[in-house]
C-alpha cells in the first residue's frame, strides 16, 4: 500500500504564518497607496483653488478678498459661501455665494478626501461637509481678526514673497464651546481660515501622514510640517497644530 502524502502540522503552521506576513505587507502597502492617492487629490484641489484665486485677483485689480461680508437671509456671507444661523450640524450652506464660485462652479474641490467626516469626534458646522480648507486670514484686510471690509484685502503684487506666503491650507480646529462639543468633550470641526498671532488657534490640519497640504500665492502647492511645540494636546490624535508663521504673515 502506498503512503498518503500531506502537510505535517508544523509545515501547515509555517505556511499559514507566511500567508499572514504577506497579507499584512499587502495591507500596509494598500493603505499607503490609498493615503498617497488622497494626498494627490488634496493637492489637486488646492491647486484648482489657487488658480481660481489668481483669476479672482485678475478681475479685482490684484486685490485679495475679504474673509466675510454682509449678513443676509438669516446667515452670513463668507469667502467660501453663505452659512446660515442655527444649531451646529443643522446650518444651511450655499457655496454659490462664495467669491471663487464663478471660477470653480460645482467642482467640489473644497473637500479634502482625508478629512475624517465620519469620525465620532467630528462635529459638523453645517448640514454635511462644508469646506475643509482655510484661507490665509492675513491676506484679508491686512490680517485683522474679523476682516469684513467690502474693499477686500491686500494687493497681491505688493507681497514681498508670494512663493513663501500661503493662500490656502488643510485646516480644522478643536471646538469645546458649541454643543455637542464641550470642555469635557472636545471635538474636531472644519475651520475656514489659517492665521498666526496671540490667541490664534492651532488650525493647521496635518492629516496627510503628519503633514499639511498648502497652496501658495504664486500658484505652487507643497506640504508643511507643524510648527514645533504647537500641537493641540486636547486631542493629539486629531493632528492639529499651527502652521509656520513665516508662511502666514505676508
Amino acid at each position: 500500500m502506498s503512503k498518503r502524502q500531506g502537510f505535517t502540522l508544523i509545515e501547515l503552521m509555517v505556511v499559514i504564518a507566511i500567508i499572514g506576513i504577506l497579507a499584512s505587507l499587502l495591507t500596509a502597502a494598500l493603505a499607503s497607496a490609498k493615503a498617497r492617492a488622497r494626498q494627490i487629490q488634496c493637492t489637486s484641489n488646492q491647486k484648482q483653488l489657487g488658480l481660481a484665486g489668481q483669476m479672482y485677483w485678475n478681475d479685482q485689480d490684484q486685490r485679495a478678498w475679504s474673509y466675510s461680508g454682509q449678513s443676509i437671509d438669516n446667515g452670513m456671507i463668507y469667502w467660501f459661501g453663505w452659512l446660515g444661523k442655527g444649531p451646529e450640524g443643522e446650518r444651511k450652506i450655499d457655496h454659490s455665494k462664495g467669491v471663487l464660485w464663478p471660477y470653480l462652479g460645482g467642482k467640489g474641490v473644497g473637500i479634502c478626501p482625508s478629512f475624517r467626516f465620519h469620525d465620532p469626534l467630528y462635529k459638523p458646522k453645517a448640514l454635511g461637509a462644508s469646506f475643509g480648507y482655510g484661507y490665509n486670514l492675513h491676506l484679508a484686510v491686512n490680517g485683522t481678526p474679523s476682516p469684513s471690509s467690502k474693499q477686500g484685502g491686500m494687493i497681491i503684487p505688493q507681497l514681498s514673497n508670494p512663493s513663501g506666503t500661503s493662500l490656502f491650507a488643510d485646516a480644522a480646529q478643536i471646538n469645546d464651546f458649541q454643543a455637542p462639543a464641550s470642555p469635557d468633550h472636545p471635538m474636531v470641526e472644519e475651520f475656514y481660515y489659517i492665521n498666526d498671532g496671540p490667541g490664534a488657534y492651532a488650525n493647521g490640519h496635518f492629516r496627510h501622514d503628519e503633514r499639511a497640504v498648502v497652496a501658495f500665492c504664486d500658484g505652487h502647492v507643497a506640504t508643511e510640517n507643524p510648527s514645533p511645540g504647537s500641537r493641540d494636546t486636547r486631542l493629539p490624535e486629531a493632528k492639529l497644530a499651527r502652521l509656520r508663521k513665516e508662511i502666514l504673515l505676508p
